[in-house]
This record gives C-alpha cells, sequence and structure tokens, in this order.
C-alpha cells in the first residue's frame, strides 16, 4: 500500500483557510492518479473541489482520532503545520491545556488567566519523575535539567522565547520557584527571595508599554543559577543583552517609556520625592510622544512601593535608592531642556541661561549648569594639532541631548544589574555546576523595523541554527545507539543568513565600516548593501524592495523582514561627546560619579562609544553592533557548554482574552520559533518509533510466524517487508523498530482492513446462525400456535356443553327458588300479620291493667291519708280531753291547797314570799304556755310555707340547680384539661430546655475540641520548625568548625557541643542555674503582678530559644486550662441534669425553671469564686517558687521536713550514685548497640530512669534527681538524631519517652493519685514532663518522616504502575507509545529496593514490638495511607497513560490489596482507609461509563470527595488503550461542568491534594502499673550492674 491509497473516500484531509489558516475536509470520493481535482465536504457541509496539479499538491492528510490531542506533537502519525496547529488548538480550548511537548521543545501558550497548577503539591508531583511519564509541564522541563545536572554533572541551560506577551517572564519565574524548593532552599529562600526581587527592579527599568504587551521586556537576560555540592542553590548571577536604549528618547504611538519614569511621576506628591521637581507624564517630552501615559489595571504608585521593597531586599540603601530616583527624574528633565537654533543657515544653537529643565537637572545631578549648556551646543575638534571649538547646529544639539540621555540611562541599566549580581552571588561556597535560565525576545517583525528589530532577529537566528544543530544531533544519538544504517538527514541551515549578517563584508562589517567614515549616513550604507549583496555577489537572503531605496529585506528562518535604514548608523555609533562626560564626572553625585568613572575604567562595559576630539584608534569596536555580537558569541559558547532545553511561548491573540485562540498569529510564532522546523526535522528521520512488543501486541493480527510475545522481533522482521514493500520506509532497531512519517498511519488502515474483513466474516456467520435460530424459532413458534389453537376449541366446546348443563341446573334451581320464596313471603306476612294481631291485644289488655291498678292505688293513698287524718284528729281530741281533765283535776288541787291554805294563818306569813315566787312562776308558765302556742302556730305556718316552696322549688329550682350543676361539672372538666394542658407544656417547656442545655453543652465541648486540635496542630507544628531550626543550627555549627581552623583538642569541641545542644534543646540543670532561670520566675511574676520591666535591660542570646520554651509552656498551659475546663463543665452538667430531674419530679411545674436558675446562678458564682481562688493560689505559689530560689536557705529545712513526715516508705526502687549518672546515661541511652536496644524489653530503659529518678527523690536529693531526667531527656534526643533513619531504633525511642511521660506524670505532684500505694514525687518536673511530650511528638513526626521518605519512590510504582492482575495490560496497548526525549531517563527503582508492603509491614511491626497503644498505631497509618492516597492521586491527574480502563482495574486491585492488610492489622478505626477515598472515586470514574447524561448525573453523586477540577482534569485525561473504548466526548465534559457548578460554588480551585498536610496526634495518658525493680529484667550486655536495689 502506497500513501497515495490513503486519499480514499471517507478520508479526512487538511485544506487552506484565509481565516482558520488550515480546516479539516472530508473525501467524498476516491483518488485516483491523473485526477485534476479532489471534491470535498468541508466541515459546515459544503461541497467544494480542490485543484491539483501534481499528486505533490495534495492535500496534508489528517491523523486517526485516537491521536487527537496528543501531548506530545511528535506521536503524531502525520507530521505537518496543520496538524501541529489542530492539536495545540484542541489541547488549550478543549482540555484547557496550555502545555504540550514538541519533541524536546515545550510549547506553552499563555492562558491570560490565573491557573491552579504551579502550587507546592504540583511541585511535590512533578519532582523525581521522569519527563515522558508526566502531563506536559514547566516543572517538567525544569525537573529534567535538575536531574540531568545531578546525575551527569553537567551545566544545564533553559532557553525560553517567544515575542512580547507571551509569558517568557512568567515562566521564568515558575522555573526559578521549581529550583529553589527541589534544589533544597525551601528552609531557606533568600537566595530565591532575592532573585525574585531582581523582577520588580528589571520590569521597572527594562520593561515598558508596546502596541503587543503592557509589560514588554526590551532588553534579553540570562539568570545562571549556581548550585553546590548537595545540589542546593547558593548563588545566581545575570547577564543582559541590548537594551532598547532608543525608547528613553523615542516612543511610537500607543507606546510607552520604560515604567520607572511613570512610577516616579505618579509618586511626586511624596514628602522625599518633591525635591525632584517632577510634574505629569504629559509634561515630559519623554513619556509623552506615545501618547498613553496609563496603563489599564495598574496602579504606577504602589509599583515603585514594590520596587523600593526590591531595592531593599537586595541590600541597596534608602540615600542610595533616592540617588538612583533622582537621576532617573534629571533623565526627564533633559528631555525638556530647549534648544533653539540661530545662525545663518541655522548652524549654531544656544540654550537660554533661565531655562528651568536645565537649571534642574544641573541642580539633580550635581553639575555646572553653563558649562553643560555649552558643551550641548559646542564640539571640540582637533585640527593640526590644536584643539578647536566649534558650534554645532540646532538638530545635532538636540541629538546629542538625546544621545545624552540615552547614555545616562544605560549607565543606570548596567549599574543597577551589577548591584543585582553582587547581591545574588555566593560569598562562601563555591558552585559546583549552575542551570541557566535565558529569557530572550523572540522574532520580531512590525510594520516598521529598525536596528533594534535586526539585532533581535539576527539573535533569533543564531539561537535557531543552535536548536537545529541540537536537535539534529539527538536524532543522531537516537540512531546510533539502535544501530541504524542510517543516511545523513537534510533540514534548513540558516548559516547563509549567518553569514550574510556577521560574515566578512556583512552587514554588521558595513555598518560599522560606514561608522567610521566622517560623513557616513544611512544612504550610503544602504547603496553598499545593495552593490556588494545584490549587483557584485547575489545573495539568496538579501533583497531590495521595489517601491523605496532606503530599506533591505533579509529572508529570516522564519519570515522576511523589510528594514528601514533609518537611525541604524546613530543607534549604532551611540556616540556621546567626552566633554559631556567629563562634566558628569565631576558630579557632586557620588552615584554619578561612580557611573561614569567606571565607564572610563571599563569601557567594554558600556553599550556606547565616548567620542572625543581625537578619533580613536579602536572605535569600531564599540559600537552597539560589535558589542551584540560579542555578548551574543559568550552566549552562544555558554549554551554550547551545557545541555539545552527549550521552551517556546506562544501568544494565542493580541485582545489578551483568556482561552482565546487566533490560528494565525499561532502559526505565525510556530514558524518564528522553530517548533515546525522541529517537526520538519523530525519527519526527515524516523519519527515514528515502537519498541517490538509495543508492534507486536498492537499489530498482532498483521504478522505471521511465532505469534508469541517472546518472538515479537522475530515476528516483526518476518512480516514488515510484506506489508511495506519499500524498504526505506522503515528501519530495524535492537530495540525498536522505525517508520518514517505516515507509514503508521498505513499501518493502522491496514489493521482496520484486515479487522474489516474479519468483521463481514463474523458478521456472515452470525447472521447465518441468527436466520437459522430464526427459523428453529419460527417453526416451534407455529406448533405451538396450533396446538394452543385446537385446545382453545377442544376447550370451547367442553366450555359449551357445561354452559347448556348449568343453563338448566339454573333454571330448575331458579323455579324451585322463586316458589320457595313466594311460600316464605306468604308465610311470613301470616306470621307477621298474626305478631301485630296479638301484640294489638296485649297491650290493649295492659292498658286496662294499668288503668284499674292506678285506680287502685289511688285508692289507697286517699283511704291512707284520710285515715291519717282521722288519726290526727282523735288524738288530738284526746289530747285536749286529758288537757282539759288535767287542768279540772289541777284547779280542784289548787281549790284545794287554797283552803288549806285559808286555815292555817301562821304558814301563810312564813310562805308569804314564796307565794310571790309561786305566782310569778305560774305567770311564767303561762306565758311560755303562750309563747309556745305562738311558737307552733308560727312553726306550723312556716311548715306550710315550706311545703308550698318545696313544692314550687320541685317544679322550677331543681331544674335550675341540675343546670348549675352541670355547667360546674363542664368547668371542673375544662379545667382539668388546662390543668392536664399546662402540666404537658410545662414539660415541653423542661424538655426544650434540657435539649437547648444538652445541645450547647455539645456545641461547646464540640468548639473546645477543635480549639484544642487547632492549638495542638500548632504547637505540632511550632515544635517542627523548632526542630528544623536547631538541626540547621548544628548543622551551621557543623560547618563553622570545620572552616574555622580551631587549635583546641577534638574533645574539647565535642563538649562544647554537647553543652550548645543541651543548651538549646532541653531544660537542664546547668540553664536553669543560669542567670536566665534567675530572671524567668521573676518575669513571669511581674507579668502576673501588673509590673513594669526596666526598657533597659537587654535580650541575651539565648532570648530565642527561651522565648521558644515560653511559648510551648504556654501552649501546654491553654491545653490543660481547656481540659480541665471541660471536665468541670462536663461534671456541672450532670449535676445541673440530675437537679432538673428532681425538681421536676419533686416540685411543682411552675416551681421548677425557677429553681433551676436559682441552682445556675449558684453555680456561677461558685465557679467565679474557686477561678479567683485558683488565681491568688498561683501567684502565691508563683512567689513562693521565687522565694524558694532567691533564698533557698530559708526554705531547706522545710522543704525536706515535709516529705519526711508525709511520704511513706517506697521500695523496689533502683539507686544511682553522682558519679555513675553519665555512665548510666551512656551505656542505656547513648552508646547501646542497635541490636542490643531492639532485644530489651518494651520501656526498659524508661523504666530503669524513672527508678533512678524515684529513689533519688526520696532519699530528698532533688538536685541529682533533676539532672537525672534532664540528662535523659538530652540523650533521648541525641539517640533520635543519630538514629534518625532507622524505624525500629526511633519506634523504640517513641516508646521509651511516651512511658517515661506517663510515669512522671502519674507521679508528678499536681496529679491525683488513684492509689495510697503510689507516693507523689517531691520535686517539680513539670517543665521536663513537657520537654518528654515534645520528645515524644518530635519522635512520632521523625517516625512518619522516615516512612514517608521511603515511600515517596514507592507509591506510583506500587499502586499506579504495579500490574498485580495478569494480562489485563497486555492487550490493551496504547496506538502510539510515549517517547523518552533525549537525554531523560525512566526512573530505576533498584532491585533491592522494597515494596510498598513492606515497608508499611516494617514499620507496624516496629510499633507493635513496642507495644506502642492502638490509638497511636491508629494515628500513624492515618497520615501514611493519606500521604500515599494523595501521591498516588497526584501523580493519576498529571499522568495520561494511568487514565484508562484497564489501569482504573489494576489501581483499584492495589488500592483493595492496601485496604485489605489495613483491616487485617485492624487499623480502619482511626480512619485510614477513609483517606483513601479520593483515589478509589478516581479510579470508579475511569471504570464508569461516560456517554449519556444519566452517566454524568451518577458520576457527580459517586465522586463526593474529589473535587469539580479533578474529575474534569481526569475525564480530559482519559484515553482509550484499544478500539472497544472511546474517548471521552467534549459535550459530556460540559455536562459534567454544569452539574458540578452547583456544588463547587464557593470553594477554591483544587485540582492536586496537598501532600504535605499534617494531621494533628494525640498521645492519650494512660498510667502505667505499680514499677518495682524486681519486676525488671535488666541484661547484662547493658552493663549497668553498677546500680544498686533500694
Amino acid at each position: 500500500m502506497t500513501s497515495l491509497e490513503l486519499y480514499s473516500k471517507g478520508a479526512r484531509v487538511w485544506v487552506p483557510d484565509p481565516d482558520a489558516v488550515w480546516v479539516s475536509a472530508l473525501l467524498l470520493k476516491d483518488y485516483s492518479p491523473g485526477d485534476n481535482n479532489l471534491l470535498l465536504q468541508l466541515s459546515d457541509g459544503e461541497e467544494a473541489h480542490y485543484p491539483l496539479a501534481s499528486p505533490s499538491d495534495l492535500p496534508p492528510p489528517g491523523n486517526p482520532d485516537i491521536l487527537e490531542g496528543e501531548n506530545d506533537l511528535t506521536a503524531l502519525s502525520f507530521l505537518h503545520e496543520p496538524a501541529v496547529l489542530h492539536n495545540l488548538r484542541v489541547r488549550f480550548l478543549d482540555y484547557s491545556s496550555i502545555y504540550t511537548y514538541c519533541g524536546i521543545v515545550l510549547v506553552a501558550i499563555n492562558p491570560y488567566d490565573q491557573l491552579p497548577i504551579y502550587g507546592e503539591e504540583v511541585i511535590d508531583a512533578y519532582s523525581g519523575q521522569d519527563m515522558a511519564d508526566m502531563e506536559p509541564h514547566i516543572f517538567s522541563v525544569a525537573e529534567e535539567a535538575y536531574r540531568t545536572m545531578t546525575r551527569e554533572e553537567k551545566n544545564q541551560s533553559i532557553i525560553i522565547s517567544g515575542e512580547s506577551g507571551s509569558g517568557k517572564t512568567v515562566s521564568a519565574k515558575f522555573t526559578m520557584r521549581y529550583f529553589a524548593v527541589v534544589g533544597g532552599a525551601a528552609q531557606q529562600t533568600s537566595v530565591e527571595e532575592r532573585v525574585l526581587a531582581s523582577n520588580p527592579i528589571m520590569e521597572s527599568i527594562g520593561n515598558a508599554k508596546t502596541t503587543r504587551n503592557d509589560n514588554s521586556s526590551r532588553f534579553g537576560k540570562y539568570i545562571e543559577i549556581g548550585f553546590g555540592r548537595k545540589g542546593d542553590i547558593i548563588g545566581a548571577n545575570m547577564r543582559t543583552y541590548l537594551l532598547e536604549k532608543s525608547r528613553v528618547v523615542f516612543q511610537a504611538s500607543a507606546e510607552r517609556n520604560y515604567h520607572i519614569f511613570y512610577q516616579l511621576c505618579a509618586s511626586r506628591e511624596l514628602p522625599e520625592m518633591r525635591s525632584f521637581k517632577l510634574d505629569a507624564p504629559e509634561n515630559f517630552r519623554y513619556t509623552s510622544q506615545g501618547g498613553e501615559t496609563q496603563i489599564p489595571g495598574t496602579d504606577d504608585l504602589l509599583d515603585l512601593e514594590r520596587t523600593r521593597n526590591a531595592f531593599t531586599i537586595l541590600g541597596v540603601q534608602p540615600d542610595q535608592q533616592m540617588e538612583l530616583f533622582r537621576i532617573l527624574a534629571a533623565v526627564l528633565h533633559l528631555g525638556n531642556v530647549n534648544i533653539q537654533a540661530s545662525g545663518r543657515n541655522s548652524d549654531r544653537s544656544y540654550i537660554d541661561a533661565e531655562d528651568r529643565p536645565l537649571a534642574v537637572f544641573s541642580k539633580l545631578l550635581g553639575v555646572d549648569g553653563p558649562q553643560m549648556a555649552h558643551w550641548l551646543c559646542h564640539r571640540r575638534l582637533a585640527v593640526g594639532g590644536e584643539m578647536l571649538v566649534k558650534p554645532v547646529s540646532g538638530q545635532q544639539a538636540l541629538e546629542a541631548r538625546d544621545a545624552l540621555s540615552k547614555h545616562i540611562y544605560g549607565q543606570l541599566f548596567t549599574w543597577t544589574v551589577q548591584r543585582l549580581n553582587s547581591a545574588l552571588r555566593s560569598q562562601k561556597r563555591q558552585t559546583k555546576s549552575f542551570i541557566g535560565v535565558l529569557d530572550i525576545y523572540g522574532f520580531e517583525t512590525f510594520d516598521r523595523n529598525s536596528f533594534e528589530q535586526f539585532c533581535i532577529n539576527y539573535a533569533n537566528e543564531k539561537l535557531q541554527q543552535q536548536f537545529n544543530r541540537h536537535v539534529f544531533h539527538l536524532e543522531q544519538e537516537e540512531y546510533i545507539r539502535e544501530e541504524l544504517a542510517w543516511s545523513r538527514i537534510e533540514f534548513s541551515d540558516n548559516q547563509l543568513c549567518i553569514n550574510l549578517i556577521e560574515g566578512q563584508l556583512g552587514l554588521f562589517d558595513l555598518l560599522d565600516e560606514e561608522c567610521r567614515m566622517p560623513k557616513g549616513s544611512d544612504e550610503s550604507w544602504v547603496r553598499k548593501l545593495y552593490d556588494q549583496h545584490l549587483s557584485s555577489k547575489p545573495h539568496p537572503h538579501f533583497q531590495k524592495p521595489r517601491m523605496s531605496n532606503s530599506a533591505f529585506v533579509v529572508l529570516h528562518f522564519a519570515d522576511t523582514v523589510q528594514y528601514e535604514c533609518d537611525g541604524f548608523l546613530g543607534k549604532n555609533r551611540d556616540t556621546v561627546f567626552e566633554e559631556l562626560i567629563n562634566i558628569l564626572r565631576a558630579s557632586q553625585s557620588e552615584l554619578v560619579a561612580e557611573l561614569f568613572q567606571q565607564q572610563g575604567n571599563a569601557s567594554s562595559v558600556a553599550n556606547g562609544s565616548v567620542r572625543s576630539g581625537k578619533r580613536a584608534t579602536r572605535e569600531h569596536k564599540l559600537t552597539v553592533g560589535f558589542q551584540f555580537r560579542q555578548s551574543l558569541e559568550m552566549l552562544m559558547d555558554t549554551l554550547n557548554s551545557t545541555t539545552p532545553h527549550y521552551v517556546r511561548c506562544i501568544k494565542p491573540n493580541d485582545l489578551k482574552e483568556p482561552f482565546m485562540f487566533d490560528p494565525r498569529r499561532t502559526v505565525q510564532q510556530l514558524r518564528a520559533c522553530g517548533v515546525l522546523e522541529t517537526i520538519r526535522i523530525s519527519a526527515a528521520g524516523f519519527p515514528s518509533r515502537w519498541t517490538y512488543e509495543e508492534f507486536f501486541c498492537r499489530y498482532r493480527l498483521l504478522l505471521h510466524g511465532p505469534l508469541t510475545q517472546d518472538q515479537a522481533q522475530v515476528s516483526c522482521r518476518l512480516t514488515l517487508p510484506r506489508l511495506i514493500p519499500d524498504p526505506d520506509q522503515y528501519c530495524f532497531g535492537k530495540t525498536k523498530v522505525f517508520f518514517r512519517a505516515g507509514q503508521v498511519a498505513l499501518l493502522e488502515r491496514l489493521r482496520a482492513e484486515r479487522l474489516r474483513v474479519a468483521a463481514v466474516i463474523i458478521q456472515s456467520r452470525v447472521r447465518g446462525w441468527l436466520g437459522r435460530v430464526r427459523f428453529t424459532r419460527i417453526s416451534w413458534a407455529t406448533v405451538t400456535i396450533q396446538r394452543y389453537c385446537r385446545g382453545a376449541l377442544a376447550r370451547r366446546l367442553a366450555l359449551t356443553l357445561r354452559y347448556t348443563k348449568a343453563a338448566l341446573v339454573i333454571q330448575k334451581t331458579y323455579r324451585m327458588v322463586a316458589v320457595r320464596q313466594l311460600f316464605l313471603m306468604i308465610r311470613q306476612a301470616t306470621i307477621t300479620i298474626q305478631a301485630f294481631s296479638r301484640g294489638t291485644m296485649a297491650r290493649r289488655r295492659y292498658r286496662q291493667v294499668l288503668v284499674e291498678r292506678a285506680a287502685v292505688l289511688l285508692q289507697t293513698r286517699v283511704r291512707g291519708w284520710m285515715a291519717r287524718r282521722a288519726y290526727r284528729r282523735v288524738r288530738a281530741a284526746v289530747v285536749f280531753m286529758q288537757c282539759c281533765a288535767r287542768r279540772r283535776a289541777a284547779r280542784r288541787e289548787l281549790m284545794k291547797l287554797k283552803t288549806e291554805a285559808r286555815s292555817v294563818e301562821k304558814f301563810r306569813e312564813l310562805n308569804k314570799g314564796m307565794e310571790v315566787k309561786l305566782m310569778q312562776l305560774q305567770l311564767r308558765a303561762d306565758q311560755e304556755a303562750r309563747e309556745a302556742a305562738a311558737l307552733r302556730e308560727t312553726l306550723h305556718a312556716e311548715r306550710e310555707a315550706g311545703s308550698a316552696e318545696l313544692e314550687s322549688l320541685k317544679v322550677t329550682d331543681i331544674l335550675q340547680l341540675t343546670q348549675e350543676l352541670q355547667a360546674l361539672q363542664r368547668e371542673k372538666d375544662s379545667f382539668c384539661k388546662e390543668k392536664e394542658d399546662l402540666s404537658a407544656r410545662l414539660f415541653e417547656q423542661e424538655q426544650a430546655q434540657e435539649e437547648c442545655v444538652q445541645q450547647a453543652v455539645s456545641q461547646a465541648s464540640a468548639s473546645l475540641r477543635a480549639e484544642l486540635d487547632e492549638e495542638r496542630r500548632k504547637y505540632q507544628g511550632l515544635l517542627r520548625d523548632f526542630t528544623r531550626l536547631e538541626q540547621r543550627y548544628d548543622n551551621l555549627r557543623e560547618m563553622s568548625l570545620l572552616t574555622e581552623g580551631t587549635k583546641v583538642h577534638r574533645r574539647t569541641d565535642s563538649t562544647q557541643k554537647e553543652v550548645r545542644r543541651v543548651s538549646v534543646t532541653s531544660p537542664t540543670l546547668e540553664r536553669r542555674e543560669s542567670v536566665w532561670s534567675f530572671q524567668t520566675p521573676m518575669d513571669q511574676l511581674m507579668v502576673s503582678m501588673d509590673v513594669a520591666k526596666d526598657p533597659a535591660v537587654k535580650m541575651k542570646v539565648e532570648d530565642l530559644a527561651h522565648a521558644y520554651d515560653a511559648v510551648r509552656v504556654a501552649n501546654k498551659l491553654l491545653e490543660s486550662q481547656l481540659l480541665s475546663q471541660s471536665r468541670h463543665r462536663e461534671e456541672e452538667l450532670e449535676a445541673l441534669r440530675g437537679q432538673i430531674s428532681a425538681a421536676s419530679c419533686g416540685s411543682s411545674s411552675a416551681a421548677g425553671p425557677q429553681e433551676l436558675q436559682e441552682v445556675l446562678e449558684a453555680k456561677e458564682q461558685e465557679c467565679v469564686r474557686l477561678r479567683r481562688e485558683l488565681k491568688e493560689l498561683k501567684k502565691t505559689v508563683s512567689l513562693r517558687r521565687l522565694l524558694t530560689q532567691v533564698l533557698p536557705s530559708a526554705f531547706t529545712a522545710e522543704t525536706s521536713s515535709c516529705p519526711s513526715r508525709s511520704k511513706p516508705a517506697v521500695t523496689g526502687l533502683l539507686e544511682c550514685r553522682k558519679k555513675d549518672e553519665n555512665k548510666l546515661i551512656k551505656n542505656l541511652i547513648t552508646d547501646v548497640r542497635v541490636d542490643s536496644a531492639l532485644s530489651l524489653p518494651p520501656g526498659l530503659p524508661a523504666s530503669v530512669l524513672f527508678l533512678c529518678v524515684r529513689q533519688a527523690d526520696c532519699s530528698g536529693d532533688q538536685t541529682q534527681a533533676r539532672s537525672l531526667c534532664s540528662a535523659a531527656v538530652t540523650a533521648m534526643k541525641a539517640a533520635l538524631k543519630k538514629h534518625s533513619k532507622d524505624v525500629d531504633m526511633t519506634a523504640l525511642w517513641l516508646k521509651n519517652a511516651c512511658l517515661l511521660h506517663d510515669l512522671l506524670r502519674q507521679h508528678s505532684p499536681k496529679q491525683t493519685l488513684d492509689s495510697d500505694d503510689l507516693a507523689p514525687l517531691t520535686v517539680d518536673l513539670s517543665d521536663l514532663i513537657r520537654a518528654l511530650s515534645d520528645l515524644c511528638i518530635q519522635a512520632y513526626q521523625q517516625l512518619l518522616s522516615i516512612t514517608e521518605k521511603r515511600l515517596q519512590n514507592i507509591i506510583v510504582p506500587a499502586m499506579l504502575e504495579s500490574e498485580t492482575i495478569p494480562g489485563l495490560s497486555v492487550s490493551t496497548v496504547k496506538l502510539v507509545a510515549s517517547r523518552k526525549r533525549a537525554g531523560s531517563d525512566p526512573r530505576t527503582v533498584g532491585g533491592d529496593a522494597p515494596s510498598m508492603a513492606a515497608v508499611l509491614r516494617e514499620l507496624h511491626t516496629a510499633l507493635s514490638h513496642q507495644a506502642l497503644p492502638p490509638s497511636q498505631m491508629e494515628q500513624a497509618f492515618h497520615q501514611l495511607t493519606y500521604f500515599i492516597s494523595a501521591s498516588a492521586l497526584n501523580s493519576l491527574l498529571l499522568r495520561k497513560d494511568m487514565c484508562c480502563w484497564s489501569r482504573g482495574m489494576q489501581i483499584r486491585y492495589n488500592v483493595s490489596l492496601l485496604e485489605e492488610w489495613l483491616r487485617s492489622k485492624g487499623l480502619q478505626a482511626g480512619g485510614a482507609v477513609a483517606t483513601l477515598e479520593p483515589l478509589i472515586q478516581a479510579v470508579q470514574l475511569l471504570q464508569a461509563g461516560k456517554k449519556s447524561e444519566a452517566d454524568a448525573k451518577a458520576l457527580v453523586q459517586t465522586c463526593t470527595a474529589l473535587s469539580s477540577q479533578q474529575i474534569v482534569k481526569i475525564l480530559t485525561l482519559y484515553t482509550p488503550h484499544s478500539d472497544l473504548d472511546e474517548r471521552v466526548t467534549l459535550n459530556f465534559i460540559r455536562t459534567v461542568q454544569g452539574l458540578l457548578k452547583g456544588s463547587s460554588d464557593g470553594q477554591p480551585p483544587q485540582l492536586l491534594m496537598d501532600v504535605r498536610r499534617v494531621f494533628p496526634v494525640t498521645f492519650p495518658f494512660s498510667p502505667p502499673a505499680a514499677l518495682h525493680a524486681e519486676q525488671l529484667v535488666i541484661p547484662d550486655s547493658l552493663k549497668i550492674s553498677f546500680l544498686r536495689r533500694a
């Protein structure tokens, strides 16, 4: 198959377009040799005819769809301009990827937007990774340069080029930032800070606004970043090239001068700037020519502030800054000097003596004004050995003024660069190697091109030549490595164009020659160019424009440029008269004199020449062109001596709109920056390269011979000659097979054809099988239908018979039922009539009986009433008769008595008074009888009235009372209901109050826990910083000890080192006995008592360390206070809950809340009182401690006597004598061997030390107890540093530090002891307990740091690249394998490198062996699993080859193995498994369906642990690795973005996870069991037998 057969129906080609440059079209019919046109269908559906004159005019073919969005342009099957442009457009617009590889070149498109792809997590992800494995990025190029430098010990260069506004400076800044981080300068960023501080300065004095860029660099720079032996940054140096000095005196329309002038004008109102006499920029000639003095969105005043801060960082003093600004202001005033013409033919000029700008200029620079005015208008000539002064014309005087301005600015620029280099230069260490970053202007072509564009394009010609040769050299190396029989690759060399410019009698030579002529002019120089390069020896790269005689055309490698010759000679000479320079040398300003004295001492530094009366014999060497050629030659020598890396910055549009792609501007820059040249060189050789295994896996169905992967090379060699008849189109190497451009597409077409034929065969077989299956099914269906039909007919007949029989039965039954119902109805009616008749008769008889019974009853009642009335009458008559009879008898008796009384006179006299009394009694009896009768009558009347009233009440009042009673009953019911409602409401209120209290308690507890976690995290961060600072202090001291020539014995040095380490890291006894320890309690007491400190007291050298100790104490105190407050609050809440429940049960509903409020107020008052007492007690304790330290003798007896009286005797301790302390520490901690230490029981050293400390405390020697404990802490710190890379030893000292901390805290005087057997210590070791707590955290962090370092290079191979499912990835091979670039070696993991499971298992074994608590193990593995998940996910987000379905299966299986291991060890409770959720969801995203809207919704609901940027990034990177898979469509990605927009509002953009995130660790206090010496098994290998049991 030939390449012409690719032009068949359905193939895609590229056709030119005036707007889009290239557009895609579809072939509607096959191309046959001899056709005059192609029938095409454009993307808009329109048909077109493409004319063809010959087969060479065929349009470029399109690449397969699977290669769309490829991250390396050289991986495309067809390498041509439209394919490159389309791939860049797809990656930039559809995938938002601004970086793309093109062989060894990184193409960077300016997005004009802030992207979250430059954070520290991105730097960590690219650090140590291979360039071919990661997505294109500026960090990838920087990492490649850094790795090559450290591996090969060879200098590197990163060449960043592009036109103005393409992002060169930003790329250089990110490159330097990457070097600062990976180069070990993350802890000491002074060099990076100074390098970055140079950017505002260089932008102010070297950048300006142009028509294409608001911040265009008008000079080139090359920054050499020096590295030491360990790969850390130790210095930098900057070289600049071709400052555009003409911009100082002239600006084109819509452009500005350098930024610094406008910044000075904007700050003219500042007090320090008023002496400069500045004005608005519109009032100065040098800043108003462009017509635009403001840049939208730019604050010149704020920019000047940044510039001044940068000068300060670089060490430029404020007075020197003001001198520099004074010179710049003087340049502005010099531009306003009014030079007037005079004389007959205006051949003279003068300056008015009262010219204000000249006076201000002279005052600012400290020069003589009249002399300056004189020599601006005159010049000195040497004629015949005599010196003559000649006046100059007004135009010449203006040129002299402008030349002086440019010269002053150039000298100031040079001085600034020198000061910057002196600040960046390394003073102590020698640079071993460097990486140079070249930020240089790209190829420029404007409507009017002058001398600056000529030099810039000349520099780009040299760089392009170097680039072409380097690319060609890499191609040669690849072919030699693979032992190919190759022929020389032809590529377009631009040596002829370079010879035209710099060769003998070239453009520069003729320009310098014309500059030496007394009356040389631009016109005569152009005529010489025409004569030399058009007439005598026509040059292929030189042309003359048709319509101009003052211009020339050069055919550069990128474009054809027409240069206007006006000003070439003046800019090349850049001449300033010596008289003006001498005036400036005599300036009263030190900086001005220094600037021009330097010029006199080193003329080669100046950018121009100084012209005096005598003509210099070597004047031609001082021209700008000559100096530029020299500096360019030095640059090329530097680049040729280094390994170059190329970054080409592209400006996508001129409107500076974010993510807007202009294809015409992009193609123009691609042609200018050499990207297309790389494509041409690659296409000229063998651009497509496959390993034999990859080729075998992809094209197995085309191969013959052995079909095993082990014999893939044999199969390839046997089959390729049959597939590709032309042997020149492919070549076999040692490990790869090489193809020329387009051959992979041919193989893909053959493969597709083979697959199509196979598909047709499969379809035919499947269709036959489907036909037979269909016939079988139809036959079976027919028989089944017949069977069912016959059955249905039979069932229908049987049903008819059943219906007939049923009808007869129904008729019979119906008739029977009808007759029976009639009979029953008649019977029921008869019975009913009888019943009603009998009932009527019975009721009639009943009513008659009732009437008779009522009559009898009435008669009975009446007869009874009449009998009772007769009885009452008879009884009343009998009583009356009895009364009458008795009265009669009484009267008779009275008469008898009267008679007797008359007869006896003496008794009458005696009883005369008695008779009176009797009479009175009689009278009273009569009266009472009358009253009784009246009362009886009243009673009778009352009875009758009562009876009547009772009868009336029975009729009316009873009904009323009944109604009232019912109303009262209803009111009672309502009251009961209201009572129940009130009770329920009160109960609800009590419950609500209780819930509110519980919620408040929970919120307060949660906030306290959050604050506690935050304080713990900050405290642990401070501890990490302190450890790092301590390590840096030790490193610096060791370096100083190595560099200084000490005459002291080494033992003395070690002793000093130990003492210094002790003084910095731990509060030892010597430290406490120092002056600082004497003043520390006093200072604390002064602060607590609000006593002002004497300001005359100066801080000491150790204040920083003590300040840090104070911070630690404060943090610990805050932590204890928070814990105690939370405990007190919980206890109070429990008590309140009990009181609330008791009050709710025992008291009324109304009094409950009031009593609860009273109880709460009482509790609050009690808390306030307790806090006040606690504060007073603290002050008392502080005062007592202070007095104890100041007057120890006054309290020694009391302190020593109290423990002896109150402390019980303690046995089972170990006694260590004072002289054996160092020996104990040495044998037990410092010099213990690793094997011996690991064989010890867990916590044995801590147990022995505690028993010794307790024995010293019990014996009353508090000093020995404190010194022994302090020495143990110091020794443990030293042991941790000694074994900083040993997991087992770090775990051992973590266990001992924790155990010793718990023992000391358990026996602390401040701790409440649970058992009477545990006697507290008398010595206060609270500061050492805090030091041990810090040591525990330090050991824990060191343990994690060791494990993370071991895991760092294993995570990606173990989680992403490990193929634990055999055979899964073999069948799915990418169409084009990833290429390894020149100098890019793959990341190699040594054969003895441990696996991730082995590292985790080792850590778990070490922690388990030391019997550490499960909570600590869970916290450690929680941190490690987060590190693993974050590192793996970050790498997945930056590697396109990992984003496929098969790789997702592998990763998910690897993650499941890790999960299973964590669960088997019981570590899932601490959140270790939960941290793997983002990685698991990313893998699920790779495996899920990605087509419909339902799939999009499912993805959004599933991937909750991933950010929207991460989801979109994975979908963008998803690449099908087989023909059965498809690429994710842009519509699906946009649908997902729309669904994610609502959920991601307000979230910061997060692409990569922060691998440096640290979770705070907590060490729960667990009181150990009682410790006795008899329980310890001390081996003899420790050699501590000198300890005695006490």
